[in-house]
């Protein structure tokens, strides 16, 4: 189950720079984010989804990148946003098993948009990020359904849970309960307010390297075989970043921003292990390429990069406190055959004296 706490309420800020309205990716004007959670019996996964605006994203496509901090994922998408560094669905995040459905189902709801798919013009490219949630899910239920990825889809809005919900109901992190979390930055450029957000899939690290932002080093109780939980011997898992921005980027850009979420990772204590699948993707409602456009020159607006650095150190801060958010937001859980993970909240409760 989710808590209602987020990091902030337990004194886990991350730097300088002042947040959002919401401390959330949906600080980004247009942006919105839906769950379908399933937690039944053996069940602990779901689905979320992240719309960049409210129009025809296949017709009006963000400019986007994608960075690979480590490989060792199975998403479905990336390697035409690395060509053409702009998206054309909503994204969607899932279990590992389950980034077929969920691509199937993308498919569908841009075809349903836009009927020409595939027939008087180019097909589409449904974007699907993964973690393995096999610890506390049962993954082989292959349970996902498209019905489930259309409902995360429908319930998309600005406020949004955090925690052990949508994609993120069956992760761990660091030996402690994971899953979804969010934060951004506001920045001021030429007088105007601009946020970069990010929200998080979070399902990495190895139990005892958490880091706090003050240096405490937070473990959950060693009491378990290692060699009945990865957690406790090996880094594998993976972590998912998505980011978003209203600030005018290309995509290349946007890459060198997005792969500042690697300082937000070191910062809590993951060296980005061989078995995590670690990537980052971020797109902004700033520069939108028409899929229709008939002009063979277009403008577009960039940001001047003499003024990048304060970007990069709102990405660093904003990836290291979603990533504190969802430890936070998500309670204890036991899930599939008795597999437990504890509430990092607990812990701090612990440490602080107050239990």
């Amino acid at each position: 189950m989710s808590t209602s706490l987020r990091a902030r309420d337990m004194g886990l800020a991350c730097g300088s720079l002042p947040t959002g309205p919401r401390n959330s990716l949906s600080d980004v004007p247009g942006v919105t984010i839906g769950h379908r959670t399933l937690h039944d019996g053996d069940l602990r996964t779901g689905v979320t989804a992240i719309l960049p605006h409210a129009g025809n994203v296949y017709r009006e496509k963000p400019v986007a990148a994608v960075h690979v901090l480590n490989g060792f994922g199975k998403s479905a998408g990336l390697v035409q946003v690395e060509e053409l560094g702009t998206l054309e669905t909503p994204i969607l995040l899932t279990n590992t098993l389950s980034v077929g459905t969920c691509a199937t189902a993308l498919v569908r709801h841009a075809v349903a948009a836009n009927p020409d798919i595939g027939r008087e013009t180019a097909t589409v490219n449904p974007l699907v990020f993964e973690c393995n949630d096999g610890w506390l899910n049962d993954i082989q239920a292959l349970a996902v359904t498209e019905e489930d990825a259309r409902a995360a889809l429908d319930a998309a809005s600005p406020d949004f849970a955090v925690g052990a919900v949508g994609a993120g109901c069956g992760m761990s992190t660091f030996g402690f309960k994971g899953g979804i979390g969010t934060s951004s930055r506001r920045v001021n450029l030429d007088g105007r307010d601009f946020h970069l957000g990010v929200l998080v899939l979070s399902n990495f690290g190895r139990a005892g390297d958490l880091r706090l932002p003050d240096g405490t080093r937070v473990s959950p109780e060693m009491a378990r075989d290692p060699a009945k939980d990865p957690a406790l011997e090996t880094e594998k898992g993976s972590i998912i970043i998505i980011a978003a921005t209203d600030i005018p980027l290309n995509d290349r850009q946007l890459k060198r921003v997005i792969r500042r979420s690697g300082v937000g990772l070191a910062r809590l204590g993951s060296f980005w292990g061989h078995g995590s699948g670690d990537i980052a993707l971020g797109f902004t409602t700033g520069n939108i390429v028409h899929h229709d456009e008939e002009a063979a020159l277009v403008e577009q607006c960039m940001l001047n990069e003499n003024r990048i650095d304060l970007l990069f150190e709102a990405m660093a801060d904003v990836t290291q406190e979603a990533i504190l958010d969802a430890l936070v937001a998500a309670g204890p859980m036991t899930g599939r055959d008795g597999h437990h993970r504890p509430g990092l909240s607990d812990a701090l409760k612990h440490l602080s004296g107050k239990v």
